[in-house]
């Protein structure tokens, strides 16, 4: 396997617009699928009771399953960085090279540690850039992003864990020591007390529908990308599934901008209004 083997020359622009449209029916699918389960569990409410929370619980649930793709696509970005590098240092291994190649084995032989954190700090400022510039999901708290985030990492390691059985060749071990690290570390810090342990696993807890449903969105997108010939099985499957978070981080760019959803559920003002103090 060559550098030239991570682009596929077949992707044309025609198939990539396709898989953009697949990945925006599978946002819209997704986003009628937390309607319909809102819907549900409001139905013992009086009917403008049920009306408020359905607006609320709705566009909460929605940017929450957004910071989860953004989040996702952030630590993927580093697993990528980290395979795509560790390649380039198998393939010229044992050679002699001078210049930027020099430079890169020297630091990969004896950084390599370092290296990483710089690519998960790389990874964390991403994933701010993105949710507060360029896609700024304003209704969420403090403690939901920081759940989410959380969730967004073990979200990675199960891809990576899945893409270990399957038999890719990939190193996948250290990304998801590192990433397992600091999820502990958000449970267990050294002033944490039993009950923020407890708050932090209620947290998440709540919020598994939305892994379970993003793992589904991208597991299928994946799937129709490798069985129509856009991503390549001949590439590691985690530069697949970048390429495919890319894409569905695209679609939420587009929806959370076009606010279509507010022509489905409009947004109560007097829950927007609360939404936005808790944030603060």
């Amino acid at each position: 396997m060559t550098i030239d083997a991570y682009t596929n020359p077949d992707f044309t622009l025609p198939k990539k617009f396709i898989f953009f449209l697949a990945a925006l029916a599978g946002i819209i699918i997704c986003d009628f699928l937390i309607l319909g389960g809102t819907e549900i569990v409001t139905t013992c409410r009086n009917r403008e009771e049920r009306k408020r929370l359905i607006s609320e619980r709705f566009h909460n649930s929605v940017q929450l399953l957004y910071e989860m793709i953004i989040s996702a696509t952030s630590v993927m970005s580093f697993a990528c960085a980290y395979v795509v590098l560790n390649h380039v240092y198998s393939l010229i291994q044992g050679t002699h090279q001078s210049g930027i190649l020099g430079q890169f084995m020297y630091v990969w032989e004896n950084w390599k540690d370092f290296v990483l954190l710089l690519l998960i700090c790389l990874s964390c400022v991403l994933n701010t850039i993105l949710d507060k510039l360029i896609i700024p999901l304003k209704r969420l708290s403090r403690d939901d992003i920081a759940s989410i985030r959380m969730l967004g990492m073990f979200y990675v390691i199960l891809i990576l864990m899945f893409l270990n059985v399957i038999g890719d060749e990939s190193e996948y071990s250290p990304v998801m020591m590192y990433y397992l690290g600091l999820m502990i570390g958000r449970f267990v810090y050294f002033d944490a007390s039993f009950k923020d342990f407890l708050l932090a696993m209620k947290n998440i807890f709540i919020k598994l529908p939305l892994l379970m449903l993003g793992l589904t969105l991208s597991g299928l997108l994946c799937f129709f990308g490798f069985e129509a010939g856009f991503l390549l099985e001949r590439n590691y499957y985690i530069v697949g599934a970048f390429y495919t978070h890319i894409f569905l981080l695209i679609a939420v760019f587009i929806f959370h901008h076009s606010h279509i959803l507010n022509l489905i559920i409009k947004i109560d003002k007097n829950s927007e209004k609360s939404d936005l103090t808790d944030s603060q």
